[in-house]
């Protein structure tokens, strides 16, 4: 199966508000809430795709119990170690009629981990990787997390012949580059912050010698994806667009589904900008749907110039 990482989860709330006025009493006219993390996207966007899949976190308390209990999750296999506190939560704010604050965010620090739950933690992922073929590791630690996390567990994915795909920033990023380990997904921002630089030729030159995959997206420009010396560039226009986030998620899921399925690299490739754009098609976070991606595939255009 494909195991999942997502160290840090969240509970992804919509708040709905007319209007919010600074010093006064804000009322919020509607609560959504979706599991969230970006991990957790990929899982969610796996097994709707069909693949076997497990997903391992950080969980703590209700708000941890919540996500594992979220019928989204239904069939995904719950990994991981308990910590105190609680889950966060992340809202976003929404609002039809002032645009002032719509889409703000508002972000929970979450709990802690200590270094006997890394220990933990180093446990678990060594079990898990026994039962997996391919490994997925997306988005950021919890507080007290060694800055190396994600390098650690790469490497041990390296050492028992394990391929993985991360998807992560800042300083788990730089450290995670100290080694050597198979797929790398970044947009183009952190193209531009990491490498000083936005073109994917130049970017997989500087990395030739550290991934055998590396996916750079560009939004409504898609998916420029190499893989072992070879490239293809992937799109596919949609006529709505309802929600991006999570989007570049589930491109991860859609590129890690086609690699677990032994893919070429241009069934890779639209595999990844079709799961893209099918979670832009519903206003759910995170969320794509599988007749979404099967009626988006013939529609996606695969070039392989630069």
């Amino acid at each position: 199966m494909v195991l999942t990482v997502c160290p840090n989860p969240s509970i992804d709330t919509y708040a709905w508000l007319e209007t919010f006025k600074n010093g006064e009493v804000n009322r919020i006219r509607k609560i959504e809430e979706f599991p969230g993390g970006k991990g957790i996207h990929v899982a969610m966007a796996l097994k709707e795709l069909g693949c076997p899949v497990s997903l391992m976190a950080n969980w703590a308390g209700s708000n941890g119990e919540w996500i594992k209990s979220n019928t989204r999750l239904n069939g995904i296999e719950m990994l991981g170690p308990q910590l105190k506190g609680n889950t966060r939560k992340c809202y976003t704010f929404r609002s039809k009629i002032d645009n002032t604050f719509n889409n703000t965010e508002l972000l929970e620090p979450g709990p802690k981990m200590t270094d006997g739950d890394w220990e933990s933690f180093l446990v678990h992922f060594n079990l898990a990787l026994q039962d997996c073929s391919l490994v997925c590791l997306s988005g950021s630690w919890p507080m007290g997390a060694p800055e190396d996390a994600y390098y650690q567990l790469l490497q041990l994915c390296e050492k028992v012949g394990k391929k993985a795909i991360l998807d992560c920033s800042g300083i788990q990023l730089r450290n995670a580059l100290k080694g050597k380990f198979f797929g790398l997904h970044i947009n183009e921002v952190e193209a531009e912050t990491y490498f000083g630089n936005k073109k994917h030729t130049e970017i997989s030159k500087l990395l030739k010698n550290k991934v055998s995959l590396l996916a750079l997206t560009k939004g409504k420009d898609g998916l420029f994806l190499h893989l072992d010396g070879n490239f293809a560039h992937a799109n596919v226009v949609l006529k709505e667009v309802k929600s991006t986030v999570g989007s570049g998620d589930c491109l991860t899921a859609g590129i890690a589904y086609a690699i677990f399925k032994g893919y070429s690299l241009d069934k890779i490739a639209s595999y990844g900008a079709a799961c893209g754009a099918a979670n832009c098609m519903n206003e759910d976070l995170g969320i794509l749907r599988r007749e979404d991606v099967q009626q988006l595939l013939p529609l996606v255009k695969v070039v392989h110039d630069d």
